[in-house]
């Protein structure tokens, strides 16, 4: 029953915050715990073919691929506690904060923690659409975090146009339980119950169903057309709330698209579905590409950067095999820890040179050298550049889409990864290279933020391309849920 412990350590943790007296204690409070749901998500996914799926009559679920995304969802909460410590300590000395703010700001992280680690451990599809909800309402607070006209107008846009969407996916889910009740079986909206009778669903009500679940679901994960919330959320909620938001909240809507998906498959045929994500991957592409070419802003860059990486995430499990599986599972956790490292770099540039315009921002490698070196080895990475793991992720989705005939969408990949590398090089070699203003010191970062940019590239350049060695039956167990087995 480890799950009880991964979602009951960000609720004590949160209450907790009511009661310490300092911000500072809240957050070494949250790295110690934060740390502990890290080792016992590593030990479950490990594990994973010794973790029970079912527990406490039937709420959790817990498979590979539940496992998988609780995995990645820890290790972006640990590094984000660590950055917050020096961050909000940052905020409370420059008098931007105040301590009750302070403390408002761990209640919140911790409650939205808990939130995302509850979509992947629930078995109801019904409580899996109120957790993701519950993501939205948490998090909108930490978008509007400093009340500015900006990060409120943001938080609303946020609030409403996902609350939109989740409606189309409450919809959805509405039709799921329709066709599940057609079949004579038991009424439950039980994933475990409802995969296993897929096969006798009627066909058309699971085509409508699963249309309505990739709009609803999708909003959130930010898939283009539906992604207009995103880069005005990520580029004004706080630093490492960005990087939760862009590392791991659009996986936790990924994972409840999948989760339909393997039923669609079983009702369907891999064919409807995979195609349907395909086009949305390829068009998140397109979006993501026009976007960054024209951008200003540094947060917003790195906003659309997460849409062109959810859209290659759409397109490796579009394709329904296991290369392809196996390729966007890696690129959940390569873009998670990557746009974490990413955000948290745009987070000390903006507090320094209190400015979000790339035009205006010059010499972060000499006002900030250990951010900025960290900046230059994530950008080489994000943009997939060898030798780090975001190459060897999309390599395997290239592969996987030409092994399996996709040449014209192999080759329209291609050429937006291409467009998409050359704009984020032109526009961050800008912001850190150069000369620095004259009237800025240099100066070196917090003991915690430096060890969470250094866990982060760790996982950049060395565990996220042993991953599916390290973890092998996990991954493997993972591929046969997303195979239906």
């Amino acid at each position: 029953m480890l799950i009880f412990f991964v979602l009951g350590i960000p609720l004590f943790l949160g209450l907790a915050a009511f009661l310490l007296p300092k911000p500072k204690y809240c957050g070494l409070a949250n790295i110690a715990g934060y740390l502990a749901v890290l080792l016992i998500s590593i030990f479950m996914f490990s594990h994973a073919s010794g973790i029970r799926p079912v527990s406490w009559s039937g709420f959790f679920y817990l498979d590979s691929l539940s496992l998988f995304f609780l995995f990645v969802i820890s290790v972006v909460a640990f590094a984000a506690s660590l950055y917050s410590l020096s961050y909000i300590e940052r905020d409370l000395k420059s008098g931007l904060i105040s301590e009750r703010k302070a403390k408002f700001y761990y209640i919140f992280f911790n409650l939205f923690c808990f939130t995302m680690f509850f979509v992947p451990a629930v078995n109801n599809l019904g409580m899996l659409w109120v957790a993701i909800e519950m993501t939205t309402l948490v998090s909108a607070f930490l978008v509007g975090f400093y009340n500015t006209k900006q990060s409120v107008e943001a938080a609303w846009k946020y609030i409403i146009i996902c609350s939109v969407g989740i409606i189309f996916a409450l919809l959805g889910i509405i039709l799921f339980s329709s066709a599940f009740s057609n079949t004579g079986g038991i009424k439950s909206l039980n994933w475990s119950y409802m995969v296993s009778a897929a096969g006798r669903f009627d066909p058309n009500i699971v085509k409508i169903a699963f249309i309505f679940i990739l709009i609803g679901f999708g909003t959130k994960a930010g898939l283009a057309p539906m992604h207009t919330w995103l880069p005005d959320a990520h580029s004004q909620a706080v630093a490492p709330i960005s990087a939760l938001l862009s590392g791991v909240l659009l996986k936790t809507a990924i994972y409840a698209i999948l989760r339909f998906a393997i039923i669609t498959n079983k009702a369907l045929g891999t064919q409807f579905c995979g195609n349907l994500m395909m086009f949305l991957g390829l068009l998140s592409l397109a979006v993501a590409c026009v976007f960054l070419l024209v951008q200003k802003d540094l947060k917003r860059l790195l906003a659309y950067s997460s849409i062109e990486h959810i859209g290659i995430i759409s397109l490796g499990f579009g394709l329904g095999t296991s290369l392809g599986f196996l390729g966007a599972l890696l690129h959940v956790f390569n873009h998670a820890v990557n746009k974490s490292l990413m955000f948290f770099s745009a987070g000390d540039i903006v507090a320094n040179y209190k400015k979000h315009n790339m035009n205006a921002i010059r010499g972060v490698v000499q006002a900030l050298p250990f951010c900025g070196i960290m900046a230059i080895l994530g950008t080489f990475a994000l943009t997939g550049f060898p030798p780090f793991s975001i190459f060897m992720s999309e390599m395997m989705i290239i592969f996987a889409l030409f092994m399996k005939g996709n040449y014209l969408t192999c080759a329209l990949l291609l050429l937006f990864i291409v467009v998409i590398f050359a704009a984020l090089i032109f526009h961050l070699s800008k912001v850190l290279f150069g000369h620095k203003p004259k009237e800025m010191a240099a100066s070196g970062e917090p003991l915690a933020a430096k060890i969470a940019f250094i866990f982060l590239f760790i996982q950049i350049s060395l565990i996220g391309i042993l991953l599916p060695w390290i973890f092998k039956d996990g991954f493997s167990l993972a591929i046969k849920v997303l195979q239906g087995a």
